[in-house]
């Protein structure tokens, strides 16, 4: 008993020292927040920008303008050959990639630590002089098609999430898909990519993180060196769209030719991500879909066996979420019966208070899940660049799991009840197309 009383004292140390994420932030005179994070267990660095900029920051008729710049920034600058970048990252022993949301575009790059140096050249003149030419917007429209194709038009169930936000939003910029419309980029001018990437892809609608293996002065100094020259940009003002309230349920249906199981799906519009509300409806989600053992998951799945699959996820974003249920039938279950069984789960959230059992279980997960993806550089540096771009606070990588605990169980019976009703809500049918 005693030795399992020390090996817990010992793991428990651990993992308190694993939440704590050392790092030294300020900002140049341009505008660009800098964030260094030090962690000599590996060789290895992690370089990363994220800008301030996605989605919701395009006009209505020229959408995907975001995720299309998330290509067209890997075209070349004036210091490198088109086409070159990525061979520049692999021939160093590097990997990069890219992604866009509908709030924030994520730019990074790995490299054996001794390459730090070629990181931040990469980067800088991704920022200072990105060249946007016609034949390079051609080019990532041709690709970006094909991704269109591969990932939404001929996938299984690809368009739920845009035929969701479509119904579930009226006003706000979230109800356009993140890769927009192709129209839209077809029928763009380059002088329109080119004022795009002037607005938005600044050193001041920045903030750069560097985590990993790295002395802090030296690498003060490389930055200063690479970044520093880059001009500020015009401060950038985002117009507020305030939804109105659902206040009855909207039904509908879409239709998917890459399907033969029909699926029901339901969305709740809540709030965003900064919010504690939003917090406590994460764990409640948790409570009815996550692991095989949650809710909805053992009464449909296992004991009734009318659901292939079923969940419920939070998606978090900045201005608003939305809290998505789904189910695939198994068999002739009908689509109206897993839609009456999944309410009568969240009704049972809102009328009882969920067991202790239960509570720890999904406290002790989202821990686990949260120190796992700090575990690597990448997720540091990610989730340092959310923490300033989101919540105006680097920190909030050390607050959040303090934030949870903070989280009760009355919390998670009242936002069901607030958030989680019929009335407030889309019903999508999403059937196979004939």
């Amino acid at each position: 008993m005693r030795l399992k009383l020390l090996f817990a004292l010992v793991c428990s140390a651990s993992v308190a020292s694993a939440q704590k994420v050392e790092f030294t932030e300020y900002t140049l005179d341009n505008g660009l927040h800098v964030v260094l994070h030090q962690d000599r267990s590996a060789p290895v660095v992690a370089v990363s920008v994220m800008y301030h900029v996605g989605s919701k920051d395009e006009q209505t008729n020229r959408t995907g303008f975001a995720h299309f710049f998330e290509h067209l920034l890997f075209e070349g600058s004036e210091n490198i050959k088109r086409g070159e970048f990525m061979k520049l990252v692999s021939s160093n022993g590097g990997q990069n990639n890219a992604n866009t949301t509908q709030d924030r575009t994520f730019y990074y790059e790995v490299f054996p630590s001794n390459q730090l140096a070629t990181g931040l050249w990469l980067e800088s003149e991704r920022m200072m002089h990105p060249v946007i030419n016609e034949i390079g917007v051609k080019t990532q429209n041709e690709v970006v098609k094909e991704e269109k194709r591969m990932r939404m038009d001929n996938a299984p169930y690809g368009n739920f999430i845009n035929e969701i936000f479509s119904r579930l939003f009226t006003k706000h910029p979230y109800r356009w898909p993140v890769i927009g419309s192709m129209a839209d980029l077809d029928s763009a001018k380059l002088s329109e990519f080119i004022d795009f990437n002037k607005k938005f892809y600044a050193p001041n609608n920045a903030v750069l993180v560097i985590a990993g293996d790295i002395d802090i002065n030296k690498t003060k100094k490389m930055v200063e060196d690479y970044f520093g020259p880059i001009p500020k940009g015009e401060p950038v003002v985002r117009k507020e769209y305030i939804e109105d309230p659902i206040t009855k349920e909207i039904v509908d249906t879409a239709y998917d030719a890459n399907i033969q199981i029909p699926a029901i799906m339901t969305a709740y519009r809540i709030p965003g991500i900064k919010s504690k509300d939003a917090l406590a409806l994460q764990l409640a989600s948790d409570v009815l879909s996550q692991g095989a053992s949650s809710r909805m998951y053992k009464k449909l799945v296992d004991d009734k066996k009318e659901a292939l699959t079923v969940g419920t996820f939070s998606y978090g974003l900045e201005d608003y979420g939305a809290y998505i249920t789904f189910a695939l039938p198994s068999g002739d279950a009908k689509l109206e019966t897993l839609l009456a069984d999944m309410d009568a789960e969240i009704v049972n959230l809102q009328n009882n208070l969920i067991s202790e059992s239960e509570f720890t279980k999904i406290r002790n997960q989202f821990e686990n899940n949260y120190i796992g993806a700090n575990a690597k550089m990448l997720g540091v540096a990610e989730n340092l660049a959310e923490g300033y771009t989101y919540y105006n606070n680097t920190n909030h990588i050390n607050l959040l799991l303090d934030e949870v605990k903070k989280i009760t169980r009355q919390d998670i019976q009242d936002v069901a009840k607030k958030y989680l009703n019929p009335n407030q809500r889309v019903v999508l049918y999403y059937l196979p197309k004939k």
